[in-house]
C-alpha cells in the first residue's frame, strides 16, 4: 500500500526531507505547503504536486498519511498538533517546541493521538553516536564517569537576515542553543543519561545588533548516573569545525571528531568511521535525516509511539531553556 505524504515548510532544511522521501518505495508525495508564496510556488514547480497557503487546507482536502514538518520553531508544536488530533503521522524537525509550553501541548497531543510522531534528531542515527550507545549500554567499559563536548561554528549576520525568525524570540525561542547546538546536547544526554541540574550561561559575543538571541553558551550538567560533563559552544569561530564530545569510562575513552576513536586502557584503539552524507542538505545537518526518516515509515504499522517521540524530544528542550532561566532573568516568560 502506497503511503502519501506532504511536506510543510518549504524553506531550506525541507531539501532533505524531500529527497528522503523520493528514495522510499511506496512513499508517494501529494502536496507541500507553505505561507510564502514564492516558496510554495517553486515546491509546486519542481515536485509537480497541489500547493496549500495554509495546512488546515491541506488536510482537510488530501488526509495525507504522513506530514513533514519543516517550518520555523514557534509554528513547530500548533502545526503537528492539529496533525495529531486529525489521525496524521508526523515527522517534525527540532527543536520540539519554541517554549516548554508548546512542548508540553505537543507531549500532550501525541500521548492523546493514535497516530506517531518523530522529532528530527537524526544525530543519533550517526553510526558513531549507535557505536557509542552500544559500547556504554553494553558495561564493558565500566562505569561513566564524565564527558565534554564543544560545538565550535560559524554563523554571519546575513544568515539571521536571511530568515529573521532564527535570530528572535519570539520566532526561533532561542539562538545557538536552540537552532545549532541542541543536537549535541540531544546526544549528551541520550549517551549520559538525564540531566538533573546544570549551571551555565548564554550570551551574545559576536552578533550583537543582528539577533536578541545568544551566539555563545556554556555549561556544565550533573547526570542522572552521578557522571558530570561540560558543555560549550559558539558561532564565533572562523569555520564550521567538527563537533567534539569525548567520554571518559573506568577502561576506555571515547572521542567523536567525525569518526569515533575508542582508546582502551590496555592501549589498544578502534574507530568506527561515520557514513557519508548521501542527501543534497548542507554538511552540517549530518549523515542521517534519511535514515531517521526510513525507520519513522518502516515503524508505522508497530504498536506504541516512536523512539524519538515529544517526551524524548523534550529532554534537550528542558535543559537549554533552564540554561535560559538561568542567563535571561530579566526575560522570564519570553525565553521560557
Amino acid at each position: 500500500m502506497t503511503v502519501r505524504a506532504a511536506v510543510i515548510g518549504c524553506g531550506d532544511v525541507s531539501s532533505v526531507h524531500f529527497g528522503a522521501i523520493a528514495k522510499l518505495d511506496d512513499v508517494e508525495l501529494v502536496a507541500v505547503c507553505d505561507t510564502d508564496p514564492g516558496r510554495l510556488a517553486a515546491a509546486v514547480a519542481s515536485y509537480g504536486v497541489p500547493g496549500f497557503p495554509d495546512h488546515l487546507s491541506l488536510l482537510a482536502r488530501l488526509r495525507p498519511d504522513v506530514v513533514h514538518i519543516s517550518t520555523p520553531h514557534s509554528e513547530h508544536a500548533s502545526l503537528a498538533a492539529d496533525c495529531l488530533e486529525r489521525g496524521v503521522n508526523v515527522i517534525v524537525e527540532k527543536p520540539l517546541a519554541h517554549t516548554l509550553a508548546e512542548g508540553h501541548r505537543l507531549v500532550e497531543a501525541a500521548a492523546g493521538s493514535s497516530a506517531k510522531i518523530a522529532v528530527c534528531f537524526q544525530n543519533r542515527y550517526n553510526a558513531t553516536a549507535q557505536a557509542m550507545h552500544a559500547l556504554l549500554r553494553s558495561g564493558a567499559l565500566g562505569a561513566v564517569q564524565g564527558a565534554s563536548a564543544t560545538v565550535m561554528w560559524q554563523r554571519s549576520a546575513g544568515y539571521y537576515q536571511n530568515r529573521p525568525w532564527r535570530g528572535s524570540w519570539a520566532g526561533g525561542g532561542g539562538g545557538l542553543m536552540m537552532n545549532q547546538a541542541i543536537h549535541t546536547v540531544d546526544l549528551l544526554q541520550w549517551l549520559m543519561g538525564d540531566v538533573v541540574s546544570l549551571s551555565g550561561n548564554a550570551s551574545t559575543r559576536f552578533l550583537a545588533g543582528a539577533i536578541e538571541v545568544e551566539d555563545t553558551a556554556e555549561f556544565v550538567a550533573e547526570h542522572a548516573g552521578g557522571a558530570r560533563s561540560a558543555f560549550y559552544a559558539t558561532l564565533a569561530n572562523a569555520v564550521n569545525a567538527p563537533v567534539t564530545l569525548d567520554i571518559v569510562t573506568e577502561r576506555a575513552t571515547l572521542s567523536l571528531r567525525g569518526d569515533l576513536t575508542v582508546t582502551h586502557q590496555d592501549g589498544s584503539v578502534e574507530v568506527v568511521p561515520e557514513r557519508l552524507a548521501e542527501s543534497g542538505g548542507r554538511a552540517y545537518w549530518g549523515v542521517s535525516h534519511e535514515l531517521l526518516i526510513a525507520d519513522f515509515y518502516a515503524r508505522l504499522g508497530e504498536d506504541g509511539p516512536f523512539w524519538i517521540d515529544p517526551s524524548e524530544a523534550a529532554k534537550s528542550l528542558r535543559i537549554v531553556k533552564e540554561l535560559y532561566r538561568q542567563s535571561y532573568p530579566e526575560l522570564r516568560d519570553t525565553v521560557r
